[in-house]
């Protein structure tokens, strides 16, 4: 599990790097920097399960919201951006894989307790 919250700790760090060119950047490099932050804090067990379940629920409803009205694919290439709706999907994936890894470190990512 240490692997998997190292692993997806730097993802994060590099999504949020790869934001610098968004207009919107602030809000993004914000979002996977916490939740790079997140992953790195599960790591010494500095915050209690709660906490990454809530993150999950917030990256899960934005992930929703941010959905985009007609889903056009996420296309990497030459086709890369030819609507805003490619964007919003990505955007909204990128919230998902969030949400997920979250609720993977809550679910089993804490150390056990040893009374």
């Amino acid at each position: 599990m240490r692997f998997f919250k190292i692993f997806f700790g730097i993802v994060f760090v590099i999504f949020a790097y790869l934001q610098w060119n968004d207009p919107d950047s602030g809000i993004w490099i914000a979002t996977y920097s916490f939740a790079a932050l997140a992953c790195f804090m599960s790591i010494r067990d500095l915050w209690p399960n709660w906490v990454f379940y809530v993150l999950a629920a917030g990256y899960l409803v934005a992930a929703i919201l941010q959905w985009p009205p007609e889903f056009e694919g996420i296309f990497f290439g030459e086709t890369a951006m030819r609507s805003l709706n490619i964007e919003l999907a990505r955007e909204s994936l990128g919230l998902g894989m969030c949400a997920l890894v979250m609720a993977v470190i809550g679910k089993w990512g804490q150390s056990p307790v040893i009374e």
